[in-house]
């Protein structure tokens, strides 16, 4: 019974799909193996975490600080952070069918400033792939490509061929360099001459460039890969049996056990569901959803969440975001939001499952589970009171008294500096705006929507690529310089927001339409000889005089130091969260039953 909270039925129906692909395509994707091993050259720069983000798989996902699925096949590094130039890394990746033509992996890659397909082939890519199957497999110009662009980067690989020897199961995809040849292989590799052309037939190992296949039997990187080999292969037909059984099983006594487990209890007793890894490409998922950790997660059915929405009627959406569209659910006795995404947005998809699965926050909006069926399906806790915008923006609404605008910004603020300051790794939310930040039935606030979140080194930049929603987006991002300092920049546009209750973006005169982001206009403000009266003149007027002009002119000051044009001289959300919190208990004419003690906690705890 236990084992259906792990293993679910669509693994099944993957393992079926897989096994048709395999057997209706051509020759070349008959034998996919599921796992090959890319030989990178390590250049001055090149550091393992530079590696692991550029071939970031679900057999090597992108971590910073575990690099174990890629050290298990190197035994000959000691120290990661000391690795020798000239040297070469394997890093498993998956070994998949390609539109039944060839085998290989999609990677996807984020575009840094002045790259080419040129330098992404030979440098980030160590020419595992080429500028052509770049240029072929991308729409975008060959000079300038956008900043913003992400790149699908195709890399070959090899499950070998039975007619040449059946003592190979796992090939590493060798870029040939000018040092090599024939016998410089063999020798290295401990794979006998004959047998390295008789996998590569028509291959000049002399000719300094292009990709041969490699058996890795004999010690090549890790020593011991055949035992590797064999281990997996018993592993994969031990958890298919044993997923098979457990299938017929709940299907023949016509129900699934998992339906009936409150989702609370399910909860906690499904603490490391894993989704397994080689099937759901089939369905137009992005590979790495195959193989995410989902710690204490529910897996619902589609079936299920069809009936708790009436087949997702538009009376029950309560939301439409950038990837996708949200229902109001109530799931075994709990309220529940749904939000339904496109198979397209799989990385959206992923980001969230890999930031919610891991990090808990009592500031942080709380994933339930998930749904891999006909669409993408992320599960939350609902959240009663809609988001900060709808109070700030909409009509209908009572005014946010000052005191909670307070709350509510020092409530976002700890779940930012939560995801910034304290967990490994840490992670930069990259979409901070009041459409994010829900507001519970106490109007205690949590952060929500980690669709474009990404991993960043501590106190380092974080990622690359302009994404974001305009009038939030700090000026670097333009460049490609992303870091948790962006999120600072979009939460003093939020601060400004709560002073004003106008949008990131106001217009100015109704005539011309002339429109001006918040931030230029706090910046007239503080311009003012007199900024106090100016500020005064942009303070929400549904707020009357019913607030301590001080604190509101406190906030502002924040809200001006958190959108320096120069995110060196932004403050951190560790410095933010003291400096709320001390505006909370310094503003008058609040209730200190709204603040209990129990609230005063560690920031590192997350209660």
């Amino acid at each position: 019974m236990k084992l259906m909270i792990l293993i679910t039925p669509v693994l099944i129906l993957l393992l079926f799909w897989s096994s048709f692909l395999f057997f209706a395509v051509e020759s070349k994707c008959r034998n996919s193996c599921g796992l090959a091993l890319a030989s990178y050259y390590l250049e001055n720069g090149t550091t393992l975490s530079v590696i692991n983000l550029n071939l970031n798989s679900s057999l090597a996902p992108y971590d910073q600080i575990n690099f174990d699925p890629i050290l298990r096949y190197n035994s000959n590094i000691k120290d990661k952070d000391r690795i020798q130039m000239g040297s070469r890394v394997l890093v498993p990746f998956p070994c998949e069918c390609q539109t039944g033509d060839f085998l290989g992996h999609s990677f996807s890659y984020d575009v840094q400033e002045e790259d080419t397909y040129e330098k992404v082939a030979t440098k980030r890519y160590a020419n595992l792939t080429t500028v052509g199957s770049l240029q072929g497999r991308n729409p975008f110009p060959a000079i300038n490509i956008p900043l913003s662009a992400t790149l699908n980067v195709l890399v070959n690989c090899s499950c070998g061929d039975e007619k040449v020897s059946k003592d190979y199961g796992l090939f590493v995809t060798y870029p040939l360099r000018p040092e090599d040849s024939l016998n410089s292989i063999a020798k290295s590799s401990g794979v006998p001459a004959e047998i390295l052309r008789s996998y590569n037939p028509g291959a000049d190992f002399s000719s300094g460039n292009g990709i041969v296949f490699v058996p890795g039997k004999g010690g090549i990187g890790a020593g011991g890969i055949a035992g590797i080999v064999a281990g997996v292969i018993v592993a994969l037909l031990l958890i298919s049996f044993v997923i098979y059984y457990a299938y017929r099983k709940s299907k023949s006594k016509g129900g699934s056990y998992s339906s009936s487990i409150p989702l609370s209890a399910k909860a906690d007793h499904a603490s490391s569901t894993s989704l397994q890894s080689g099937g759901l490409g089939g369905n137009g998922v992005s590979p790495g959803v195959a193989a995410i950790s989902v710690d204490k997660s529910v897996e619902f059915t589609l079936e299920e969440l069809a009936k708790a929405t009436d087949d997702f009627n538009l009376s029950f959406k309560i939301g439409q975001g950038g990837f996708g569209a949200v229902y109001y659910a109530e799931l075994r006795g709990e309220k529940a939001a749904i939000k339904k995404m496109d198979m397209e947005a799989s990385k959206q998809f992923l980001a969230e499952l890999k930031v919610l699965t891991r990090v808990h926050h009592v500031n942080l909006v709380r994933l339930i589970g998930y749904c891999v069926e006909g669409s993408l399906f992320l599960v939350y806790e609902y959240v009663e009171n809609g988001n900060l915008g709808q109070h700030l923006h909409g009509s209908g609404r009572e005014p946010l008294p000052w005191t909670k605008r307070v709350q509510i910004a020092l409530d976002s603020a700890r779940g930012l500096e939560y995801i910034h300051e304290h967990t490994v790794p840490v992670y930069v939310h990259r979409d901070i705006k009041s459409a994010n930040i829900l507001i519970d039935e106490n109007f205690r606030a949590k952060v929500a929507d980690f669709g474009l979140t990404k991993l960043t080194e501590v106190g380092g930049s974080a990622t690359r690529g302009a994404m974001g929603t305009f009038g939030y987006m700090a000026p670097e991002i333009v460049y490609g310089e992303v870091s948790a300092k962006v999120d600072v920049y979009a939460f003093g546009v939020v601060l400004y927001e709560l002073i004003s209750a106008k949008g990131a973006v106001v217009k100015m005169t109704e005539a011309v339409g002339e429109f001006r982001g918040l931030v230029g206009v706090f910046e007239e403000v503080f311009k003012e000889t007199d900024n106090e009266e100016a500020l005064r003149k942009i303070i929400d007027p549904r707020l009357g005089d019913n607030y301590p002009f001080d604190s509101v002119y406190k906030m502002a000051e924040l809200g001006k130091a958190c959108t320096q044009e120069n995110p060196q001289l932004r403050p951190s959300m560790r410095y933010i969260v003291v400096a709320l919190s001390t505006l909370f208990s310094s503003t008058g004419n609040w209730d200190v039953a709204n603040f209990q003690n129990d609230d005063v906690v560690s920031l590192m705890s997350g209660r």
